[in-house]
């Protein structure tokens, strides 16, 4: 809330004194209100205590260090640069100090002089603060369209807040038009303390100062409109009042010591929403609650909010103008924060300056949000070789090109120095999406850069800047980029709250996955493999489990992804292996032959050292060949058939059987497997239930008869998918209607319950 930043503003740095003032102030309203003290005198001490220490704090900065000497390199530009701040706080020291004196001596004029002597103080006062204010340094000019849609974005919130002081002000002893221009005065004052509180520069000494001046001049013009007779109204004065001192002092604080002022953010909105509105619909209340009827100037003032109302949407829906290019020489001059960027494309070189850096996307950002909303794109560039930094420089600086020729004379395209580039857009989430689908296929195309053809495969993450602060939409669209990244490139992906919960678990996953091996994590489970004529186990299937203590219990599913962009597949596989094979030998000591089958990825398969790399995990457990089942998912062979075909066909030599997991009954899959050399073929119970697809089942069937494998339902979970995959010919069995998979003990114990199974 504005308040609540005032405050902030106030107490942010180690203020002891601000922090006790505020204290005593509200101590004193507190017995203002009770009636134990008359009104007035509580705004003079309040007043009083306030501008006192803003005084002396204004006093101590206008003084300061003196500046550079004439005869130093530069002395007499740096000398006056560093006049401007200690003369506005010497104008501003005067300001406050004359705002206290006006509430000091309120208690002391006869009644009927009370208003003139407010009203002088008021005029003095505000000379004084428009003099310091113009003093200070300037801040880079706002554009046109910007400006206009703050101040009609302030005369929006002023109606409405006019309205309410007119309503709200007291009626008796006031005259009608002493009335309207208090009123006119108050909510023109309120409407901008509530912008500057609430734009986008309201973190600089700057606005502060600005904000400061509009609280006291508010104070000052509460005290000269309430009647003489006001009684308690007049502490209604006395927050504004002193806020309004401290924070004129604390804003030009920040102007003399801040290196620079910080960067714009994205406004805070909703206050310039809300709090007119709900001004207006309280005082209407008020005044029904009243018994008053509505006079001729509430409706006028109810009407005047209709014509800001209009103008600011006809400048929203009106076409913004292509941004103006700026030259080195302006950037240098200026201090912008563009630089201009030659950008090489098919050997040509164009002059034309890319804002470069953070920076400048942050302050895009800003007054993109404030202007219309809209959509931040940001675009990863991933080149499939390894170029020099020249060639890499070339294929971005040619992105960058490619970029602006396919978005809109509106949209800005910032390079991001290296780590591709960002468009801003005020295009909304449809268009936004065509626009990065676009810039897919603009970037898709190969880069003739330093004699050599280079590709790229582009990722896409996107925001839409409704969404919070330039940090939070910079965030969640590079959070979006990261998703497009690990799902395969060459996509655009959009955030949203599931997302980032997603990429969250993810960098959790990276975190500690690299040592659950050394930390004794990791798990096996097995399910047994049943015979499905005698209904007897032939054999078990290793699942890895990581039980995290951090993460909970990881399936593979979640857990191979990510060790395999961590390269440490490798590592789990040769865990899993031991592991299964030790576990096989331990059933094998009472005579009970059952195989072990273990899941490979196809990365691990196609390693030259896998086949003796198993060999001699069998021959250090005592296991024999035929007792292992190697098991490769079908729909991951194809990217390295002929590799997968030999390492399959070097295990078999061995004696190691070999199954193929997750076959799909399709015509590819069919053609594919007449070159893998396989014992068991692994098919789930949508291929044996399918009855339209009768004739392509019974060529799998026919296919794995010529050879020599078996068929294996998995994922059996019904009576009926276990009797349908009988009549489709399988000859094993796997699943939770079978047997659900459990540790070693609960799996050697069921074991006990089939002596006669040793097979």
């Amino acid at each position: 809330m504005p308040v609540a930043s005032v405050f902030r503003a106030i107490v942010r740095r180690s203020t002891l004194p601000e922090t006790c003032v505020l204290a005593v102030v509200s101590v004193l309203v507190v017995v203002g209100a009770a009636g134990s003290m008359p009104a007035l005198a509580v705004v003079a001490l309040a007043g009083a205590a306030g501008s006192t220490l803003a005084g002396v704090r204004l006093s101590r900065l206008a003084a300061g260090p003196d500046a550079p000497t004439l005869g130093t390199p530069g002395g007499r530009l740096a000398r006056r640069r560093a006049a401007r701040p200690r003369r506005a706080a010497a104008l501003l020291h005067a300001a406050v100090v004359s705002a206290g004196l006006t509430a000091a001596v309120l208690p002391l004029v006869a009644v009927g002089g009370r208003s003139t002597a407010a009203v002088a103080g008021l005029a003095g006062t505000a000379a004084l603060l428009g003099g310091g204010l113009f003093s200070l340094p300037r801040r880079a000019a706002t554009p046109a369209r910007l400006w206009w849609r703050r101040l009609l974005d302030g005369a929006v919130a002023g109606a409405c807040l006019v309205l309410t002081a007119w309503l709200l002000l007291p009626y008796a002893g006031v005259p009608t038009p002493v009335r309207l221009v208090a009123a006119m005065a108050t909510g023109l004052l309120t409407g901008t303390v509530l912008a500057l509180l609430t734009g986008p520069d309201r973190a600089s000494g700057i606005t502060r100062c600005r904000a400061g001046a509009g609280l006291t001049l508010l104070a000052l013009t509460l005290l000269a409109a309430l009647p003489t007779g006001a009684g308690r109204t007049a502490l209604l004065a006395v927050a504004p009042l002193v806020l309004g001192l401290l924070l004129t002092a604390a804003g030009v604080r920040r102007v003399v010591e801040a290196a620079e002022e910080p960067p714009p953010t994205a406004p805070v909105v909703w206050p310039r929403v809300v709090v007119p509105a709900v001004g207006v619909v309280l005082a209407i209340v008020h005044q029904l609650q009243s018994g008053h009827l509505p006079d001729h100037t509430t409706v006028v003032l109810a009407l005047a909010a209709v014509p800001a109302l209009v103008a600011r949407e006809l400048l929203t829906i009106a076409p913004q103008p292509a941004p103006a290019q700026i030259t080195p020489a302006q950037t240098a001059e200026t201090g912008t924060g563009v630089g201009s960027r030659a950008e090489v494309g098919s050997g040509a070189v164009v002059g034309e300056p890319v804002p470069v850096g953070r920076a400048a996307l942050l302050r895009a950002l800003a007054a993109r949000s404030e202007a219309a909303g809209g959509t931040l794109l940001v675009v990863d560039l991933h080149l499939t070789e390894v170029p020099g930094v020249s060639a890499r420089d070339d294929v971005a600086a040619e992105a960058v090109r490619r970029a602006r020729a396919v978005t809109a004379a509106d949209d800005e395209v910032i390079d991001l120095a290296g780590s591709g580039f960002a468009v801003v857009t005020g295009a909304g989430a449809l268009l936004a999406y065509a626009l990065g689908a676009r810039l897919l296929e603009a970037l898709d195309r190969p880069y003739e850069v330093s004699g050599a053809v280079l590709r790229s495969r582009a990722s896409v993450g996107l925001a839409e800047l409704a969404h919070g602060r330039p940090e939070d939409v910079l965030r969640q669209a590079d959070l979006a980029r990261r998703r497009a990244v690990q799902l395969g490139r060459d996509r655009i992906e959009w955030y949203d709250a599931y997302l980032e919960e997603q990429l969250v678990r993810r960098l959790d996953l990276e975190r500690e996955l690299p040592g659950a091996v050394a930390r004794g994590e990791l798990d096996l489970v097995y399910q047994p493999v049943i015979g499905l004529a005698d209904r007897l186990p032939v054999g078990t299937e290793a699942l890895l489990r990581w039980r995290s203590p951090v993460l909970g219990t990881v399936f593979p599913a979640e857990l191979l992804p990510v060790a395999e962009d961590l390269d440490i597949v490798g590592e789990l596989g040769i865990w899993v292996l031991d592991r299964a094979c030790r576990q096989v030998a331990e059933w094998s000591v009472g005579g009970r032959r059952l195989w072990m089958a273990v899941n490979v990825t196809t990365r691990e398969l196609i390693s030259p050292d896998f086949v003796p790399r198993t060999a001699a995990v069998l021959a250090a457990h005592g296991v024999a060949p035929d007792q292992l089942v190697i098991e490769v998912a079908e729909p991951r062979v194809c990217t390295e058939l002929p590799t997968v075909v030999a390492r399959l066909a070097g295990l078999r030599s061995m004696g190691i059987r070999t199954a193929l997991d997750d076959f799909r009954a399709e015509q590819a899959s069919l053609a594919q497997l007449r070159r893998l050399p396989i014992d068991l073929l692994k098919v789930g119970p949508e291929v044996t239930e399918a009855s339209r697809d009768r004739p392509l089942l019974d060529v799998v069937v026919t296919v794995a008869d010529r050879l020599g494998a078996e068929l294996v339902a998995e994922g059996l979970e019904s009576a009926h998918q276990v009797e349908a995959a009988c009549r489709a010919g399988c000859r094993y069995g796997q699943g939770y209607e079978l047997a659900r998979p459990a540790t070693a003990e609960r799996v050697e114990a069921y074991f006990e319950e089939f002596p006669s199974a040793s097979r």
